[in-house]
């Protein structure tokens, strides 16, 4: 037994001492290279990327970091590649066998294949026209959410119930993005059929106002919310519209200040938001 474990130390520190060393190197060479290929992605890119006079400088942040970590990720799984086939070579492994049994199964695999390719080009056509960045809010085939990762094949989403939704590019029709450039309170509200509508319009035109005037909702709103038009004549109430503009993600957050704020200076002017009514007429059967 003691000598055979000689025998196995006397065998594996040359190995280490040879084969070991190089396959450190390797390794440590690998991610070096990484490294400064990314740093060097990162800057091309940041000086490559035309400027769009219409984004925000956030936005064209967003747009430059979506495709450093995608040039990024690609370029280290080809590292990665090329420095695993490289160990296991030094390892003593014959790669031949294997890069050939890589082709024969490419082969069998090149019909599947075609679906990856969709999703690859529809992919780089996403990413080029930019439709849509990491962080923007997106809905895509009716599953919404903020989108976590975009890779060539694959974008993925969070919706607010937290659930993670994976959507290969090849599978997208339509994308509606809800935080691009800008984006929009559109608010309908009930008032009843005998308020006076000139008053209505003050009210909500000057709580926009107030909004817009707000230390914090003021850095938040590109353009205050007001009154657009009488939207509808309801069964039991009048429907006036609101728009006004915000920064991209704020709209949800400055709609739901407005309603509390229209709800307190309703209830202040004697503004009556009515709620469906029904009259039930009791019938008496004679006697």
């Amino acid at each position: 037994m003691e000598h055979s474990f000689k025998e196995w130390i006397d065998n594996i520190i040359p190995w280490l001492l040879n084969h070991g060393i190089k396959i450190l190197f390797i390794a440590l060479g690998a991610f070096i290279i990484n490294l400064i290929i990314s740093r060097i992605i990162e800057n091309a890119v940041r000086i490559a990327v035309i400027r769009d006079e219409t984004m925000t400088a956030e936005a064209e942040i967003q747009r430059e970091n979506t495709l450093i970590r995608i040039f990024n990720k690609t370029i280290e799984v080809v590292i990665i590649l090329i420095a695993l086939l490289m160990i296991l070579k030094e390892g003593g492994l014959d790669i031949g066998p294997m890069l050939a049994g890589a082709g024969i199964v490419g082969i069998a695999v090149g019909f599947g294949g075609q679906y990856l390719i969709r999703d690859v080009i529809s992919g780089l056509f996403i990413i080029l026209e930019n439709q849509y960045r990491i962080g923007d809010v997106i809905t895509i085939n009716g599953k919404g959410g903020s989108v976590e990762d975009i890779s060539l094949r694959k974008t993925t989403l969070r919706d607010l119930d937290g659930t993670v939704h994976h959507i290969p590019h090849g599978e997208i029709k339509i994308v509606s993005n809800q935080s691009k450039d800008f984006a929009r309170i559109n608010i309908d509200i009930g008032i009843a059929y005998n308020s006076n509508l000139e008053h209505v319009i003050n009210v909500i035109n000057r709580t926009g106002e107030e909004l817009a005037s707000d230390p914090y909702f003021g850095e938040l709103i590109v353009s205050p919310p007001k009154f657009l038009r009488v939207n509808e004549f309801g069964e039991s109430a009048i429907m006036v519209k609101i728009l006004g503009d915000t920064k991209p993600l704020k709209q949800w957050e400055v709609a739901g200040e407005l309603r509390k704020r229209l709800k307190i200076a309703f209830d202040r002017e004697g503004i009556e938001i009515p709620f469906p009514q029904r009259v039930i007429h009791h019938a008496v059967e004679k006697e």
